[in-house]
């Protein structure tokens, strides 16, 4: 069986409150869960305590028992010191799409054109001088 360390959302419409579970991976978000190991609270503000609790040795005895943590869970765990720090790094994130790299271009060809332009009748200035 696979086993997640997921947060299954609660609350609301618009009002979301997530609790951190041990469940199965086959098993739905909100659905059948096997143990509940804290709560996340992102309406909270980043610096408060209660935005996120849980508790840190159920879940690295879930780990140990070879439950694997989402992404966002595994953050929350690196932030609380129960998983060492893993470095990330996403090149493409930063760089533009096609379009946008397209526009650049056309920008820089119109300001070159532009430029070229200004700078012709100041050759011709010059030459008749």
């Amino acid at each position: 069986m696979a086993m997640k360390i997921r947060l299954a959302r609660g609350g609301s419409k618009k009002r979301p409150f997530y609790r951190i579970v041990a469940a199965d991976s086959r098993m739905p978000r909100d659905g059948r869960f096997i143990e509940k190991l804290g709560t996340y609270n992102p309406l909270l503000p980043k610096d408060s305590e209660d935005r996120v609790q849980m508790d840190v040795e159920k879940v690295k005895e879930w780990i140990a028992k070879g439950a694997q943590p989402t992404d966002r869970v595994k953050r929350m765990l690196e932030a609380a010191g129960a998983l060492p720090k893993t470095e990330r790094n996403n090149p493409k994130k930063g760089t533009p799409g096609k379009k946008a790299a397209a526009r650049v271009e056309e920008k820089a060809a119109k300001a070159a054109a532009a430029a070229e332009a200004a700078a012709a009748p100041a050759e011709e200035t010059a030459a008749e001088e």
